[in-house]
């Protein structure tokens, strides 16, 4: 007999339901969320034919370590198994979300989600620290022009040597001095972090024979192509390479019903880090780069009918296209 099971999972516990092929409840348990309580729990069971765990904060290492114990875990995405968890039951428990995960897993009524290699969460966690502390960096230098302008000191835009010797200077000012001095440390500080994981990146793109391909592509870097090449993490998961637009929400929304057809602006869905990369790639080739080449030309014929603004948006959905065929590939960009 042939048993499915579904996982809900939280922090500190996970429930567990076991179903067989008729769609039966065989057992359900609540055990310690590690991978070790969970493998245990379905082991009496037998053999699990697939088990169901939604996407979340925990889900990959403990997919990845379920894996390794021989489980076979399906990962499906949270807001869908919402939708169908909530046509299936009345009241939202956790022992009722398990029982419906399993019945899931049993129907194969779901869309898998790819579990991304550790490897690929390290390079995401770096980018991820370094936007949180980029976005510090900006409120820190927000908040020290504001306290300055009520001295009627103007540090002007920007963050460079004009800024920071205006900033200097509001050191010495009676009442100001000292509220400046603490913000400005803690701002050298962030300066230096922010730093030390751009050497992190470097160092991570130099090593990583698909960001060297990536970076091939004139207007993209480091950041660009390791947040790229982490997103994608396996390249062979898309069976075209015109979904990665999709994927990273730069296509057009759409909504058919009858005879009413119109067309919206992008969907935004996916990662947002890379989509934001992707778009100030696409700026750097329209507005930057000095050479012309094939892919420029076009983004640019582009901007002259529909305006900048589209354009990068344009050229960003092909830049993802074009990445994606170069990883599954394994070739440099051709311009």
């Amino acid at each position: 007999m042939k048993h499915y099971a579904g996982l809900d999972l939280s922090m500190e516990t996970t429930h567990v339901c076991v179903v067989d092929a008729d769609g039966r409840k065989v057992g359900a348990q609540c055990v310690d969320s590690t991978p070790e309580a969970i493998a245990t729990a379905l082991e009496q069971y037998g053999p699990i034919e697939r088990a169901v765990i939604e996407t979340g904060r925990m889900t990959p290492s403990v997919a990845l370590s379920l894996r390794e114990f021989g489980v076979a875990v399906v990962c499906i995405d949270a807001r869908q198994a919402h939708q169908s968890l909530k046509a299936m039951r009345a009241n939202k428990t956790d022992p009722h979300d398990a029982a419906g995960l399993a019945q899931l897993a049993r129907t194969g009524f779901y869309k898998e989600v790819h579990v991304k290699s550790p490897a690929a969460h390290a390079v995401r966690s770096v980018i991820t620290a370094r936007g949180h502390l980029v976005e510090a960096r900006v409120r820190l230098d927000n908040t020290i022009r504001g306290i300055c302008a009520t001295f009627g000191i103007r540090l002007g835009i920007g963050q460079g040597e004009r800024f920071l010797g205006r900033m200097r200077e509001a050191i010495a000012i009676p009442g100001l001095g000292e509220a400046v001095a603490s913000l400005l440390g803690v701002r050298e500080r962030l300066v230096e972090q922010i730093a030390q994981l751009d050497r992190q990146l470097k160092a991570v793109s130099i090593a990583s024979p698909a960001c060297q391909l990536l970076m091939s592509i004139p207007g993209v870097g480091v950041q660009t192509s390791a947040a790229f090449a982490a997103a994608v993490d396996d390249a062979s998961r898309f069976k075209r390479s015109r979904t990665t637009g999709a994927y990273f929400g730069l296509v057009p929304r759409r909504h058919q019903s009858g005879e009413l057809d119109w067309t919206g602006r992008i969907t935004k869905q996916g990662d947002s880090t890379v989509r934001k990369l992707l778009y100030e790639a696409a700026n750097s080739i329209l507005t930057r780069t000095k050479t012309t080449f094939a892919l420029k030309s076009w983004a640019l014929k582009v901007a002259k009918r529909r305006g900048l603004r589209k354009a990068r948006v344009a050229l960003a959905r092909r830049l993802a296209v074009i990445m994606h065929a170069m990883l599954r590939d394994g070739t440099l960009f051709e311009a």
